[in-house]
């Protein structure tokens, strides 16, 4: 036994729990934890997890958690990206591809469903990235990893 708490998820802020986890689930390939699975009315809080980790031992799950005067998150370049100034954003999330052909598709997908891209950098010779907001504008990275 660990001398130390296990993190299970991420809980993620946002207006619709089941618009961020629809699209979560197939950014990610993950499914809703049992109970889950089916809408029901004034959802207020849904789990979604990697496919075969239905008991969330892998600690990768995500949390979406309805606030109804959600205020999202701000993102903006940090000094350095292009001389822009941090702002409030909380967290982010990290995503990796394994090369650039697959960081590509990854953009061209998260856009597809939904994401808004808000900045390139993927002509960056040593850490070629993506920074995205999804549909509740929490800011995450995919980057070759």
């Amino acid at each position: 036994m660990s001398d130390h708490p296990f993190v299970r998820q991420v809980v993620l802020d946002c207006p619709d729990p089941r618009v961020l986890g629809d699209f979560y689930c197939a950014l990610l390939g993950y499914t809703y934890r049992a109970g889950d699975v089916e809408p029901t009315p004034d959802e207020d809080w849904l789990v979604i997890r990697p496919a075969g980790d239905e008991d969330g031992s892998s600690g990768r799950g995500m949390a979406l958690q309805k606030v109804d005067d959600y205020d999202p998150p701000v993102w903006s370049p940090e000094p350095g990206f292009d001389g822009g100034t941090r702002q409030r954003q909380m967290l982010h999330l990290d995503m990796t591809a394994p090369d650039l052909p697959s960081l590509t598709r990854q953009r061209d997908r998260a856009l597809e469903l939904g994401a808004r891209l808000l900045y390139d950098r993927s002509d960056d010779e040593d850490e070629p990235l993506y920074v995205f907001a999804d549909p509740a504008d929490h800011p995450f990275c995919i980057f070759i990893g």
